[in-house]
C-alpha cells in the first residue's frame, strides 16, 4: 500500500490565471483532518488501461484546475473541494460522467511563482469519497491523458483553456525489456534503502506497461520541475532514462544523508560525494 498526500484547491481566483502571466501565487494545502489516504496504486492500472485515449488533433475547451503538483497520466490525485467556482466545476464533470459524456475530465496544470505551465494532464474523477453538508467534497482521481494549453478563457467562474491533447511520436523508440526491468529494479532497491517505507510492499505493473515510467515518478520524492519537464517527454524510452537518472541521483542524497546522521552523534567525519 502506498500513502499519497491530499491536495486542496488553492485559495486564490484561478480565472485571473493566463498562461505564462499569473497574479497570484499556489499553494499545496494540508492534508485532511483524518490524515493521508492510504491508496493502492494498483488498481489504476487496470482501470486506466481500458480508458486510455489515443493522440488527439482537435482543440478541446477543457476545465482547468490550477495546483502547484504535477499531475502525470495514470497517477491518483485525491482533492477536496470546498471553493464555489471549483464545486461547480466538479458538479459538471460528475454530470457529464453519469451521461456518458467525453466531457467528464478537466485538466492539472502546475502553477507556481506567477506561472503557470502550458503542458498538463487531464483528470477523471473515480470516486467521490465524501459529500459534507456545506456542498464540499472529497474526491479521487487520476491522470489520464497529457495536453498542452493554447489560450485560456475566464467567462466562467473557474478557468478554462482551449487545449490540445497528446501522446508520445509514433516514430518514438520503444523502451526494452532489459531497460525496462533495470529501472524497475532500481526502484525497488531505492524504496528498501528508505527506512519510512522498508516494509512497503510496492507492487509494479509488469514490464509490458507503457506507461512505467509516469507510475515510478509519480512515487518518486523528486522535485516538480523534473516532474513537469518529464511531462512533455514524448517517447517512454527517454523517460525510463530520465527517470533511472533521477533515482541514481536521490540514491546518492539519501546514502550521504543518512551517512552524515551516523557521523552526528560521533566524532566521525563526512566527506561529500562529488
Amino acid at each position: 500500500m502506498l500513502v499519497f498526500p491530499v491536495w486542496r484547491e488553492p485559495a486564490e481566483k484561478a480565472a485571473d490565471l493566463k498562461i505564462q502571466v499569473c497574479a497570484t501565487r499556489l499553494t499545496p494545502l494540508r492534508a485532511t483532518d483524518n490524515g493521508p489516504r492510504t491508496i493502492d496504486a494498483r488498481p489504476f492500472a487496470t482501470v486506466l488501461q481500458s480508458r486510455r485515449w489515443g493522440l488527439a488533433v482537435a482543440e478541446v475547451l477543457l476545465p482547468l484546475f490550477p495546483l502547484e503538483v504535477v499531475l502525470l497520466p495514470e497517477a491518483p490525485l485525491p482533492l477536496h473541494i470546498f471553493e464555489d467556482r471549483y464545486k461547480r466545476m466538479i458538479g459538471e464533470c460528475l454530470e457529464a460522467q453519469s451521461q456518458g459524456s467525453d466531457r467528464e475530465e478537466f485538466g492539472v496544470v502546475l502553477a507556481r511563482e506567477a506561472e503557470m505551465q502550458k503542458v498538463g494532464c487531464s483528470a477523471r474523477i473515480l470516486e467521490v469519497t465524501r459529500r459534507y453538508d456545506d456542498g464540499r467534497l472529497d474526491i479521487l482521481t487520476a491522470g489520464t491523458r497529457r495536453f498542452e494549453v493554447l489560450y485560456t478563457k475566464d467567462e466562467k467562474p473557474y478557468l478554462e483553456g482551449g487545449v490540445v491533447f497528446f501522446d508520445d511520436e509514433e516514430e518514438s523508440e520503444a523502451p526494452t525489456e532489459e531497460g525496462t526491468q533495470r529501472v524497475r529494479d532500481m526502484f525497488r532497491e531505492f524504496v528498501r534503502r528508505m527506512p519510512q517505507t522498508s516494509e512497503v510492499s510496492i507492487d509494479l505493473p509488469g514490464p509490458g506497461d507503457y506507461y512505467l515510467s509516469f507510475r515510478i515518478a509519480a512515487l518518486l520524492p523528486a522535485d516538480l520541475a523534473f516532474k513537469q519537464q518529464l511531462l512533455s517527454v514524448r517517447s517512454e524510452a527517454d523517460r525510463l532514462g530520465r527517470v533511472a537518472q533521477a533515482i541514481e541521483i536521490l540514491t546518492r542524497k539519501f546514502d550521504w544523508t543518512r551517512k552524515v546522521r551516523e557521523l552526528a552523534g560521533g566524532n566521525g567525519h563526512a566527506q561529500p560525494r562529488t
